[in-house]
């Protein structure tokens, strides 16, 4: 199951536990291209801080008029379906998504070939591969690897393609998955990870050595 047969979906929420989702966006490869885009604000479903409308410069009052998060079940439920879901970090984003729902309907494990499951992990984490896979690294906050790594340039082309006006910025959802994506496909076009498979990714996205070891293991190529 190599990377670039399998479309993957790289997702980016704003908000929290307290306020909600906020915002999301989904960016998803298809052979190392951005091939589909979505992005929503949503209604808040509680309180949204003033530190918090700082970061991501969302407030309630904004969004008072839009459909809650709930409303797009069908979307993520057929994301997960055809491929993995990834994230800079994904255990926050795997928090927020299972408040709404803790569990997807019975899709593909990815992490094990031929089975199903109903979780909607385990999750690729560039926030993982890259100290993982990089000795040295120094910070790994998002926009910290996309400038050590030159990919501003691209990523800003990118979110004056794709992304709303007043949302080309970091702590916007479409451009943070974006800038993950990015991340994702320089790190896939790089020769020796070039036939990475989905399963390995998978495990190499997996801080906790026993859950490591709980997926199959399977070799790189």
């Amino acid at each position: 199951m190599s990377w670039a047969e399998t479309p993957i979906h790289f997702i980016d929420f704003e908000g929290n536990a307290t306020s909600g989702i906020l915002e999301f966006g989904v960016v998803t490869l298809r052979a190392g291209e951005v091939a589909e885009v979505a992005t929503r604000l949503c209604r808040a479903t509680g309180g949204i801080s003033a530190a918090d409308i700082a970061v991501h410069r969302l407030s309630a009052a904004e969004l008072q008029s839009q459909a809650f998060f709930t409303a797009e079940w069908e979307r993520f439920a057929a994301l997960r379906a055809s491929g993995p879901l990834a994230a800079h970090f994904a255990p926050a984003e795997n928090s927020l998504l299972r408040r709404v729902w803790p569990y997807a309907r019975e899709v593909p494990d990815f992490a094990r070939p031929g089975k199903t499951t109903t979780e909607w992990g385990p999750w690729i984490d560039t926030g993982r591969l890259y100290p993982q896979l990089f000795a040295q690294l120094g910070s790994i906050r998002l926009e910290d690897l996309v400038a050590k790594y030159g990919l501003q340039p691209a990523l800003d082309a990118a979110a004056r393609q794709h992304c709303p006006v007043n949302r080309r910025h970091y702590h916007a959802a479409l451009y943070d998955a974006l800038a993950g994506a990015l991340l994702l496909r320089a790190l896939l076009q790089r020769p020796e990870l070039s036939r990475a498979t989905i399963p390995w990714l998978l495990q190499m996205s997996t801080p906790d050595g026993e859950k490591r070891d709980a997926l199959q293991q399977r070799e790189l190529f």
